[in-house]
Formats: C-alpha cells, structure tokens, sequence
C-alpha cells in the first residue's frame, strides 16, 4: 500500500461525523451508520459524500455486503448510557450499548470472508472499564481476542485539547504488526485502564498491547475564548441568576466571589440533584464539564460571569458547545439549540481522535517502525 495513499474506514454510530472529522483527509470514509435521524440529518448536511456511503438505520439491520471492500479502520463510538455512571449501567447487555454486537457481528461476518478490518478502535465512556466490576471489558476483550485482534486500551481526557472535561476510554485493537516503538509508554495509561489490564484473564492479558502515545503539548485556549460575544447572546433575568447562585454551596459562592474581585470572570455551572436538593456547582479552571445530551433529565450548561460587581448567567449555545468539540464554525448545525446539543453531546471531540490517529493509528497502519517481538 502506497503511504500516501487514504486509508479507508468504516464509522459505526456516527452520529454528526465528528469521528470522521478527526481523522482528517488522509482517510476515506466507505461506509457510515446512525440510527437517529437528527445525527444522520447533520451527518448528510456536512458531508457532501453522504448519499454514496451513509446509511441511516439500526447498526443490527445492516448486511455485510452493504460494507465494500477490506477497511483499515472500523471505528465505533457505540452507545454510552448503559456504561455511563449517569445511566442504568446495565453493561454490554443494555438496550442501547447492547448496540455493540450489532456493530461486532458485521465484524465477524467480514472476517469469515476474509476481509475484516486492519483495525478496530472502540471508543466509549470510561465506566466501560468497571460496568458490571469489569465482566463487560472482559466481554469486549474477548470478542476482539476471538476473532485475531491483539488490544489495548488509553483513556484520553479531551481537557488535554479542549477546554472541556471529557474523559473517553478508546481500545484499539489491530491484526497488524505492532511497531516496537507503539509500544511501552505511560501517557493516558491510567489507574483505571491498568486495573482493568490487570483483571483480565490470562489467556486474553496474553493479547494485551500497552500502547504508546505521546502527550500533547500544554493546552493553551480557556472556555472563555470559545464564547460568543455578550451582546450575541441571550442573558437570563436578575431573579433567575438570582435563583442560581443560591443553589451554590457557601465555597462556591466564596470561590467565585474571590475570583470576580480579580476582574472579570467566567465560569461554567452545572445543575444537579444531590439528596433531593437542587445544587449549582461552577468550575473556575477555564474549562466546562462534560456535554451531555439534553435528554433523560440532564440539564444544559450554564454560563456563569462576574465582575465590577455584577453576576449574570445564560445557557451554553449549541455553537459554542460544537466549539468545546473541536467543531469549526461552519459545521452545520441543526436549527433548534436543543438539537444541537443532542448531536454533539453524544460526539467524540475532533482533536483526540486526530492525535490518536496521527501518533498511534496512521503508524501502526502504514507499518512505520520496526516490528515488536
């Protein structure tokens, strides 16, 4: 294969394509899917492309013959809620990460015709780790053992790129050779992913792959460089920002007060019910916590700014929030800002998966380095 020549993928649960995205344009997309008809409507608005390889549809309807050719990369962000602490954690058995084994059968379908992906990255929440005290990552690794691939997991934080606390747990598993210096380093190695290295069975730790990719250089944007100007954006009234700050806990309320003495500050506030009691908590780091999808009770971020004395506070836009993704501006965007958080709260963000795949996949890929023992 010619190294300059597209790798090809196939993206599972693609959602608006942010996977996609991220690879960039040494790869070709053969073939994507989502079930969700407002994902699949922004997945055909930004790919002009779509109509030659998007399907829309439940992952367990598609046939293997509707997958072309021999893929390097099967890329699935399968459903999060059953790993999610938010959700039921019902594991790989839920209804909608059950979804997984609609995505693995057409693998193994591929793979008795001789044809099954170079490699596979699964990218999930990091409960995947621990759901059901590791049997569902036991689950996975077998599956992947079962059909050739050896495996390895990274948990990547997208805060290391973006002003947005996301940690993702990504298990990429490969058929290919594996480069020697793929091979041996700490960086997104965390506590969590060794645990779950270390509780699997030996026959499948036989399998395992310690992968190696750097760290990326420091972060430098804050959440307050991604935001829409203030006289852009729509403030909520004295007596609802009002009724925020009053949910704070008496240290929060302290904190923000002591950084606004400072001049003018931006925080980014998250509701929640603890023990029945509504709670404001804020984050003063320069980042916003985890997007979430605006469904199943979860509420939408909130902008907090003080200073010369005075507090207000909005909702985050569905624009800025594609920009905590790595979204670029002219990303279209459903119409409803309801809608576009639900496109993008259940997406990957667009410079992970563009680190992962220029420092580990396009090498592994391409055959760059001398192969392990």
């Amino acid at each position: 294969m010619s190294r300059n020549a597209p790798l090809r993928f196939l993206e599972f649960f693609a959602g608006g394509g942010m996977a996609r995205i991220g690879l960039g344009t040494g790869w070709a997309c053969a073939f994507a899917n989502d079930f969700d008809p407002l994902k699949a409507g922004a997945y055909r608005a930004n790919f002009a492309d779509a109509g030659d390889h998007f399907h829309e549809g439940d992952v367990w309807q598609v046939s293997p013959a509707a997958l072309p050719g021999t893929a390097d990369l099967a890329w699935a962000s399968s459903p999060c809620q059953d790993f999610s602490l938010a959700g039921g954690r019902a594991g790989l058995t839920g209804g909608r990460s059950g979804a997984f084994f609609g995505f693995w059968r057409l693998v193994q379908a591929l793979a008795a015709e001789g044809r099954a992906p170079r490699t596979v990255v699964v990218e999930n929440v990091v409960g995947l780790l621990t759901s059901h005290g590791g049997a569902d990552f036991t689950a996975l690794c077998a599956a992947l053992a079962g059909e050739g691939y050896r495996f390895g997991a990274l948990e990547i934080d997208a805060a290391a790129f973006l002003p947005q606390s996301r940690p993702r747990v990504f298990v990429i598993a490969t058929r290919e050779p594996v480069p020697a210096d793929l091979v041996g380093g700490d960086a997104f190695r965390s506590a969590a992913v060794l645990a779950a290295r270390d509780r699997l069975p030996t026959e499948l730790r036989a399998h395992w792959v310690d992968w190696r990719l750097a760290a990326p250089p420091a972060r430098n944007t804050r959440l307050a460089d991604l935001l829409e100007p203030d006289d852009a954006v729509a403030w909520r009234s004295e007596a609802q920002t009002a009724a925020l700050t009053a949910q704070m806990s008496p240290l929060h309320r302290q904190r923000l007060d002591a950084a606004a003495g400072q001049g003018r500050v931006v925080a980014a506030v998250f509701r929640r019910t603890r023990a029945g009691v509504p709670k404001a908590e804020i984050r003063l780091d320069g980042a916003a916590g985890c997007l979430r999808t605006p469904r199943g009770g979860s509420s939408r971020q909130m902008i907090l700014v003080a200073g010369d004395g005075a507090v207000r506070s909005r909702l985050l836009t569905g624009r800025e929030g594609a920009r905590l993704m790595g979204l670029p501006d002219d990303y279209q965007l459903p119409k409803s800002q309801t809608g576009s958080l639900h496109v993008i709260g259940d997406g990957v963000c667009t410079p992970v998966v563009r680190w992962l795949a220029g420092g580990l996949l396009e090498p592994l890929l391409k055959g760059a380095g001398r192969v392990a023992a």
